[in-house]
C-alpha cells in the first residue's frame, strides 16, 4: 500500500489516536487526537489556540502519532505545520460531531494542523500465524527499514529457520533471506545464528 492509503486508513478506519509531544518538564506527553481529513499533503487534525498542546504544537513543530484497530495498528514521527482556519470548514462538514463540541462561531477558537513529512511503520496482527509490517513515507520523508538482516557470514545452518516464530526466513538459497513484511523482530535468529551473521538495523 502507499502512504496515502495508510492515511486513509488512520482517518477513515481508526481516526482516533495517541499524538505525543514533549512537556514543559521535558517528559513526554501524550493525549487521544482525532485525525480529521487527509489528502496527497498528508493528515490533519485540530486544537484550541488556549491548550497547553496547541504551545507544544507551535514551538516543537513535530509529533509522534500512534493508533491501532482490530489489531491493525499505524506509527507516525515526523514535522507538522499550522495552517489557521484552512480546512476547518471541510473538518466540520466530514466530521458533523464537532458540530456539537463547538457549536457556530465558536470554531473561532479552533487551528488546523497539518502533518506533511512522516515515516513509521503499519503493523497486523489479524492473523497472528502471519503478521504484516509495512514502512509509511508521507510527504518528502523516507521509511527507515529497521529490523534483522543475515548478512554474508550465513553457512546455511538453518538455525534461524527453526527458531522463527513467524516463519519468514528463507533457507533455500546459500545465505538466508529475512521477510521483512512478516518479521516480528523478535531477535531469536540473532540470537541463535553461530555466526553472528544476523545484525539488526536501527
Amino acid at each position: 500500500m502507499t502512504g496515502n492509503d495508510y492515511l486513509k486508513m488512520l482517518v477513515e478506519d481508526i481516526h482516533s489516536t495517541t499524538v505525543a509531544t514533549i512537556g514543559t518538564d521535558g517528559h513526554p506527553q501524550t493525549r487521544v487526537i482525532d485525525m480529521m481529513l487527509w489528502d496527497e499533503n498528508g493528515v490533519y487534525f485540530l486544537t484550541a489556540k488556549g491548550k497547553a498542546f496547541y504551545d507544544q504544537l507551535m514551538e516543537q513543530e513535530y509529533i509522534a502519532v500512534s493508533a491501532t484497530k482490530d489489531k491493525k495498528a499505524i506509527s507516525l514521527r515526523g514535522k507538522i505545520k499550522n495552517i489557521g482556519s484552512e480546512k476547518l470548514d471541510a473538518i466540520f462538514a466530514k466530521n458533523i460531531y464537532m458540530q456539537e463540541i463547538y457549536p457556530g462561531d465558536t470554531r473561532g477558537a479552533l487551528e488546523v494542523f497539518c502533518m506533511y513529512e512522516a515515516a513509521g511503520e503499519y503493523f497486523d496482527i489479524s492473523d497472528p500465524a502471519h503478521v504484516v509490517r509495512d514502512g509509511i513515507a508521507i510527504g518528502a520523508a523516507r521509511a527507515h527499514p529497521g529490523g534483522y538482516f543475515v548478512g554474508n557470514d550465513c553457512i546455511g545452518c538453518k538455525m534461524c529457520d527453526s527458531v522463527c516464530p513467524q516463519k519468514c526466513i528463507d533457507i533455500s538459497g546459500q545465505v538466508a533471506v529475512i521477510d521483512q513484511n512478516h518479521c516480528l523482530h523478535c531477535g531469536r535468529c540473532a540470537e541463535i545464528c553461530p555466526r553472528q551473521a544476523i545484525v539488526r538495523r536501527r
